[in-house]
């Protein structure tokens, strides 16, 4: 069973830095891609980034040059550098193995495992 621990949010001033991390287990990582999600109140979960088992990667348009997702095959996790925060940017977010995913068009299917999240405030 999937099982995944985000970490790294906080309250941080609009323009501020965030690092967020996901430990995943139960998976076999390296096969897998790997996404952040956020959820904001009142909000849809929305995918925001997703990175391919070797490590390309792509953004949803609203985080596009400010957030970059990363991962370490080794300790099985995957990071997220959220930089120049915005108000809009407040929300849970969350991390999922992806199945069936497209770089291109970020469509995917996450797992039917979720986190606990990470709440992020701006």
């Amino acid at each position: 069973q999937v099982q995944l621990v985000e970490s790294g949010g906080g309250l941080v001033q609009p323009g501020g830095s965030l690092r967020l991390s996901c430990l995943a287990s139960g998976i076999i990582f390296s096969i897998y891609a790997m996404g952040w999600y956020r959820q904001a109140p009142g909000k849809q979960r929305e995918l925001v980034a997703g990175i391919t088992s070797d490590g390309s990667t792509n953004y949803a348009d609203s985080v596009k040059g400010r957030f970059t997702i990363s991962r370490d095959h080794a300790k099985k996790t995957v990071f997220m550098q959220m930089n120049s925060l915005k108000a809009e940017d407040t929300a849970d977010y969350y991390c999922n193995a992806l199945k069936n995913f497209t770089l291109g068009s970020m469509k995917e299917s996450p797992t039917d495992s979720w986190g606990q999240g990470t709440q992020v405030n701006s």
